[in-house]
């Protein structure tokens, strides 16, 4: 008995691989890189007001719109960080606030030198990171419990040692105000605080993406008790989170004394719910694990183009209100688009 081998002819064609929808193509793509869609919207948002208004791309109102995100992008970019976590930081403003009044006050009344105030507002700003921090590992408290807890106190704190009075920045170290100085490029007036901005989110992009503590970062957020079974020792990791934004926390002091050349304890207590919208239309997720820090700065100058944009069309505050909240419901919503099963 004889055996014939299969030929080429006999075996089965090769099927054509289904063809996925369109759909799918777009949510693998904004999944692996979140900052895409914030990129598109800042695009598309400088694009169309920019026909609406012959004022948009001047030289002036480009220094304006840089100079009026540098606060709340640096807070963002702290915010970033525990959001990443899965967590969140509703004391954001309040820290901000009370390390600035520290060093204005260390540096206007007790005649402390420019450079020590500074590293005692700094110091401020991590002491109250490591305490939202401690109360979240340690109590195992939500952060969102925690932080709008310690919101209150902190303010309470800044209240009680500024003694409800703006210090004024005539009586500051120059260490304090250099934030606030400008420099000329191609007709653009920029701040150190707007160079800080960028480099501090180079930083962060680079701690995160390229060092095992911004792996474990986003370890934790996608899921905990995963990371916790790899032998990843999510409370001391947590704990560095907190701490890690408590100092950015700082730094976002030391550029709002530059911006507004002072140091009020009313300023900046709004930023807290500002610093989450610039995240979230950053593409982070508010659920954790997904991310990108430039994402987030992307975010802050959604913020500010939309809000210099609608102004110059005359759009009033309250809808301007209105028109950011929609980005961010529109937002939230594509983030749980991205994460359902395909």
């Amino acid at each position: 008995m004889t055996t014939t081998a299969p030929t080429a002819a006999s075996s089965p064609p090769d099927l054509p691989e289904p063809k996925r929808p369109w759909s799918h193509k777009v949510r693998e793509a904004l999944h692996s890189y979140p900052v895409l869609g914030p990129a598109a919207v800042l695009l598309l948002s400088v694009i169309i007001f920019s026909v609406a208004s012959d004022r948009f791309l001047d030289p002036t109102n480009i220094s304006l719109i840089i100079q009026q995100v540098a606060v709340v992008g640096v807070l963002a970019l702290g915010q970033t960080l525990i959001i990443l976590t899965a967590g969140i930081d509703l004391s954001v403003g309040a820290i901000m606030v009370l390390s600035s009044i520290v060093m204005a006050k260390l540096s206007a009344e007790a005649g402390l030198p420019g450079p020590m105030a500074l590293l005692a507002g700094f110091a401020v700003g991590l002491l109250c990171g490591l305490v939202n921090g401690f109360l979240v590992t340690r109590l195992k408290l939500p952060p969102f419990i925690v932080t709008l807890g310690t919101l209150n106190i902190f303010f309470a704190l800044n209240l009680f040692i500024s003694e409800s009075a703006t210090v004024r920045g005539t009586d500051m170290s120059p260490w304090l105000l250099v934030m606030g100085n400008t420099f000329n490029v191609l007709g653009t007036n920029f701040t150190v605080g707007s160079v800080v901005l960028i480099l501090t989110c180079a930083a962060l992009a680079y701690a995160l993406r390229q060092t095992g503590w911004g792996r474990h970062v986003y370890a934790i957020g996608d899921d905990r008790e995963a990371a916790r079974l790899s032998g990843i020792r999510v409370n001391k990791m947590l704990l560095s989170v907190y701490a890690v934004a408590g100092l950015v926390y700082g730094l976002a002091a030391w550029v709002l004394i530059g911006r507004i050349a002072a140091a009020s304890p009313q300023a900046g207590i709004d930023d807290n719910l500002n610093s989450i919208t610039a995240v979230v239309l950053g593409g982070t997720s508010l659920f954790g694990g997904r991310g990108a820090i430039v994402g987030t700065l992307v975010g802050a100058l959604i913020v500010g183009v939309f809000r210099n944009g609608l102004t110059l069309v005359g759009i009033e505050s309250l809808w301007q209100n209105f028109a950011v909240g929609v980005l961010v419901i529109v937002a939230v919503s594509i983030d749980q688009w991205i994460r359902k099963p395909a």
